[in-house]
């Protein structure tokens, strides 16, 4: 679905697969750990009025767009309690060990 409906919005398939979650977000906990795109998307949908999610684990990495992606994050976080890094690095290795973490403090 995120293929066909980012072809027909002229967007990426990480921006499209926002917007197909976004019924599903209310309480949920964010993970976005490569593409900046869809951290831009959920960030454009929560000022659009979308509900809010319980986290945002941002993490994209790279040189486009990634770090620009964070600081919208970290300098309007949206009400959305949220965990990045600053600048180019992160990935789903770093926003998966925020997740372990988390979860294992919540479990001790």
């Amino acid at each position: 679905q995120a293929r066909q409906l980012g072809l027909a919005r002229r967007i990426t398939r990480s921006a499209a697969a926002v917007s197909l979650w976004l019924p599903r977000l209310r309480g949920a906990v964010v993970v976005i750990g490569n593409a900046p795109t869809a951290l831009f998307a959920l960030l454009e949908a929560l000022d659009a009025g979308a509900d809010k999610p319980a986290a945002i684990v941002g993490f994209p990495v790279g040189f486009i767009g990634a770090k620009e992606s964070k600081d919208e994050l970290a300098q309007n976080p949206r009400g959305v309690p949220f965990a990045t890094v600053l600048g180019r690095r992160g990935g789903s290795a770093m926003a998966s060990s925020v997740i372990n973490a988390v979860t294992a403090e919540l479990a001790s």
